[in-house]
């Protein structure tokens, strides 16, 4: 038996290179890896806990501040609004359709369960265009 490997039908490697290029190879894999979901090193629980509840509230505080466009949101991005489910999503989007774009933020109430409160509560967040 050979003791190479074929690779092609013009080259051969042995089974010594072969082995330190699977392990080079490996150990890329792992820094790409690891560097990709780096988080810090804590040395008690507590921190580490604390450290997750404030990534956590930096992401639920980038949501509730982001704008939405509310002739081109989905159904997932209407419900990020306050008082805003499912059902008041869809009539949206429904309401959009069956009339056409928005042409003021204030429209946004003639939608059937919008009412003043609930404008007035997400204003800030909401835009007619982009």
């Amino acid at each position: 038996m050979n003791a190479h490997h074929k690779i092609s039908s013009h080259s051969y490697i042995s089974p010594s290179s072969y082995t330190a290029m699977s392990i080079v190879s490996l150990l890329c894999a792992l820094l790409m890896l690891n560097n990709a979901h780096a988080a810090p090193c804590f040395d008690n629980p507590q921190r580490a806990y604390n450290y997750l509840l404030a990534q956590e509230n930096a992401k639920i505080q980038a949501r509730d501040e982001a704008t939405v466009n509310i002739n081109r949101a989905s159904e997932g991005e209407l419900v990020s609004l306050n008082g805003i489910g499912s059902s008041k999503a869809q009539a949206i989007i429904l309401y959009r359709e069956m009339f056409g774009e928005f042409k003021t933020v204030d429209e946004l109430a003639k939608v059937k369960g919008i009412g003043a409160k609930t404008l007035e509560k997400n204003r800030r967040r909401l835009s007619v265009q982009d």
